[in-house]
């Protein structure tokens, strides 16, 4: 009687959880019923992560929901133009659009995007079992209004890493004249002073060999704003300026005279510092934005370089695209004295964590539709293979799963970084003027690149433009 009724439970178990897992199977396909035969558009830049969204997480979607997805994959700056054009507008072109954390906000100040948290609480039947916000890492925080309410569903999150060539910082026949030039040990840099005399080595090493090889990537584009990036985002706070030099908490001050630091002396060892770079870097780099940056590197034809990480799986494991494949290595920027103890402190950061999401413009008129699919891509179940295409962690459970350990190997401990380290990096400050002061100050800016004016009146016309742009903006008072 016992092992009957034991056998009953474990038939009658059995059948409670088979239904169950139909029940919750099932929330897409009930959920996309209403909205079957939709179209959702939406716009973002043509990067590793959303080619992911845009070839494989599109078409999951609606293999489940009936739902069809379009995602107009784009460069950087048709991005942005099309986005805001649309958001300005009203037009409702897009139900989605990408959102950069240095661009959010100016949309929240705008009150662009619909509120994702208030949205699912007030309509629970839009709400998918397996979303939960609770999922996301601190990044999420990035993408949260003033009632800490979510805006945007991450979709990348990745820092901007050093990386260097394994193969040549082994090579014998390299350590010893490395050694016999410098009297130093060739390792990762870890100071300024270490980075450029490796550079300067590796340049001069590929001359004397007759190899395309030069000492260092850069991103020096005379005339596209991954340059100006590069220099706030990437290196000033190296040297210990943050917040690009506008202090905040000074009346938005950018001029040292003011109590700012754009023009300060570790901006402008700075700025000559990336010149320096720039004139051992390969000669494409006048035309680098990130893009081409990654490609420099995976061509073989840098021996270290700041490089953003979303590019870091393709480059160190795709064969396909890369002539590096297993000769990566990765390290922390080099660092000035002090600047390791401020982000330590929370005073500073090392570098640049970047990313994004996406959010539903207000304007939308699919908002429910972009709802479940944001919803979709949010969820833990698809993040590891996504990671693994191209490492972006917006989900803190992605860091444990098997296939993610593994690749983590194959980059030399970028995730396990991510997870540790992320901390010591930050996004781009929170300002609502991002994109009018780096409109106002770029084109100085390039003309420092192309040499037109000198780097120490360059920075301080762009400290006092600053200003002025705060001030006509109303936030210098």
């Amino acid at each position: 009687m016992k092992r009957t009724l034991g056998t009953s439970l474990i038939a009658l178990t059995i059948g409670l959880i088979g239904g169950l897992s139909a029940a919750h199977a099932d929330f897409w396909s009930d959920a996309g019923a209403k909205y079957k035969g939709v179209t959702l558009h939406g716009v973002t830049e043509s990067t590793p992560p959303s080619n992911y969204v845009k070839d494989v997480l599109a078409k999951q979607f609606e293999e489940k929901t009936g739902i069809k997805v379009e995602l107009e994959t784009t460069s950087w700056d048709q991005m942005y133009d099309k986005a805001i054009k649309d958001m300005e507008a009203k037009t409702g072109i897009y139900d989605m659009v990408y959102i950069e954390q240095d661009i959010v906000y100016a949309y929240l100040q705008r009150n662009f995007l619909t509120d994702i948290t208030k949205t699912l609480a007030d309509n629970p039947d839009l709400k998918a079992p397996d979303f939960d916000e609770k999922n996301f890492t601190t990044f999420a925080d990035y993408f949260r209004g003033k009632d800490n309410d979510l805006f945007g569903v991450p979709m990348e999150a990745f820092v901007k890493i050093y990386l260097y060539r394994k193969d040549l910082f082994d090579d014998p026949a390299v350590k010893e004249a490395f050694k016999a030039k410098t009297g130093k040990d060739l390792a990762p840099a870890k100071t300024h002073e270490d980075y450029t005399q490796i550079a300067e080595f590796f340049t001069e090493w590929g001359k004397e060999h007759g190899e395309q090889l030069w000492g260092t990537t850069s991103q020096a584009h005379t005339g596209h704003p991954a340059s100006w990036y590069e220099y706030v985002e990437s290196w000033l706070p190296t040297f210990g300026v943050y917040n690009w030099g506008i202090n905040a908490d000074d009346n938005y001050a950018a001029t040292v005279e003011h109590g700012g630091t754009m023009n300060s002396d570790k901006a402008k060892a700075a700025l000559k510092y990336l010149l320096h770079l720039r004139d051992i870097a390969p000669p494409e780099s006048a035309a680098s934005t990130w893009s081409e940056v990654a490609t420099t590197f995976a061509a073989g034809r840098a021996a270290q370089g700041l490089v953003y990480g979303e590019n870091a799986a393709w480059i160190a494991s795709d064969p396909s695209k890369s002539k590096v494949v297993g000769k990566v290595g990765i390290a922390l920027p080099p660092l000035s004295d002090g600047v390791m103890a401020d982000a330590e402190s929370g005073k500073g950061y090392i570098g640049y964590y970047d990313g994004g999401a996406f959010g539903i413009p207000v304007t939308a008129k699919n908002q429910d539709a972009a709802l479940l699919f944001l919803q979709f891509i949010g969820q833990n179940s698809v993040q590891p293979d996504w990671a693994v295409v191209a490492p972006r962690v917006t989900n803190t459970a992605t860091y444990d799963d098997p296939k993610v350990k593994e690749m983590d190997a194959k980059l030399g401990g970028y995730y396990t970084m991510m997870k540790d380290q992320g901390k010591l990096f930050a996004g781009a400050p929170k300002y609502p003027f991002h994109a009018q002061v780096r409109e106002t100050v770029a084109p100085i800016f390039y003309r420092i690149l192309t040499g037109e004016v000198g780097p120490d009146e360059g920075l301080d016309q762009m400290a006092e433009a600053t200003e002025q742009e705060l001030t006509n903006l109303g936030y210098r008072k």
